[in-house]
C-alpha cells in the first residue's frame, strides 16, 4: 500500500523533451493547471531549460532536472549545489556509490532530492552483457537500490517493471519515479522496459515520467488529464 502523502497531480511529471525554450513554455501553457511536476533533461537543458527551471520553480511548480551526473566527487558537489540554487525539487545521479555520496553530501540544507538512476529503461540483459557487466537488469537494479538506501540517497529511478521488487528492498522510506510510462495502445519508442500508469502505480511507482504520449498528443492537456484520472483510479 503506498503512502497518500503526494498529491495525486503530483504524481504525473511530464518530461519537456522540447527542442527549445519557446515550445517548452507553449506547452507549459495548453497544460495549465493539469500538471504541476515538469522534467527538463539534457535536450532542453542545453537549450535554456535551466533558466527555464528557475522559472518554474519560482511559479511554484515543481521541477525535476534530469542531468544524471557522473563525474569525479567535487564535480558532483558542485553541479548539485548550482542545481539546488534554481530551486528543483529532485536531480538524478547515476547511481554509482562515489557519486552518490557526493551528491547527497553536496544537497545539504537544501530542499533537493537525489535521485539515483539504477538501470536506464532502454537498456535490457544483452544492453548490460555488451557493456561489460556481468549481472542482469534485475541484479544490478537490486545492488544499486542497496548501495543508494545506505548511502542516503532519496529515491530512485527504474523502469515501472522493477518498482514491485524495489518496494521489498527499500520500502516506502526512497520515492519511486519510474519513466517508460505508456498508456494503452502509445507507441513505445526506444523504451524496452514500459508499463501503463495504473500498472506502474499498482506496482509501487509514486512518481509517473510522461513525455512523448502527452507532448506529441494532438491534445496535450486532455492526454495529461486522462492519465491523472487513471492515477486516481489506480490509487483508489
Amino acid at each position: 500500500m503506498q503512502p497518500q502523502t503526494i498529491p495525486p497531480r503530483d504524481r504525473l511529471i511530464v518530461a519537456l523533451d522540447l527542442p527549445g525554450v519557446a515550445q517548452a513554455e507553449a506547452m507549459i501553457a495548453g497544460l495549465g493547471d493539469s500538471v504541476n511536476f515538469y522534467k527538463i533533461g539534457y535536450q532542453l537543458g542545453f537549450a535554456g531549460g535551466l533558466a527555464l527551471a528557475k522559472q518554474l520553480a519560482d511559479a511554484g511548480k515543481k521541477v525535476f532536472v534530469d542531468l544524471k551526473l557522473h563525474d569525479i566527487g567535487n564535480t558532483v558537489g558542485r553541479g548539485v549545489e548550482s542545481v539546488a540554487k534554481l530551486g528543483a525539487t529532485f536531480l538524478t545521479v547515476h547511481a554509482y556509490p562515489q557519486t552518490m555520496k557526493a551528491a547527497v553530501e553536496a544537497r545539504a540544507g537544501s530542499s533537493l532530492k537525489i535521485l539515483a538512476v539504477t538501470v536506464l529503461t532502454s537498456y535490457d540483459d544483452d544492453d548490460l552483457h555488451a557493456a561489460g557487466y556481468r549481472l542482469n537488469v534485475a541484479d544490478l537494479v537490486a545492488a544499486r537500490a542497496q548501495q543508494a538506501q545506505v548511502l542516503g540517497v532519496d529515491g530512485l529511478v527504474s523502469s515501472p517493471e522493477e518498482a514491485a521488487g524495489l518496494r521489498k528492498i527499500v520500502g516506502h522510506q526512497m520515492r519511486l519515479v519510474t519513466p517508460g510510462i505508456r498508456p494503452a495502445g502509445a507507441a513505445t519508442g526506444d523504451q524496452k522496459r514500459i508499463m501503463t500508469p495504473a500498472r506502474a502505480i499498482a506496482a509501487g511507482a509514486d512518481y509517473l515520467v510522461v513525455g512523448r504520449p502527452i507532448v506529441e498528443a494532438s491534445d496535450p492537456r486532455a492526454a495529461a488529464e486522462a492519465i491523472q484520472a487513471e492515477i486516481r483510479e489506480a490509487l483508489g
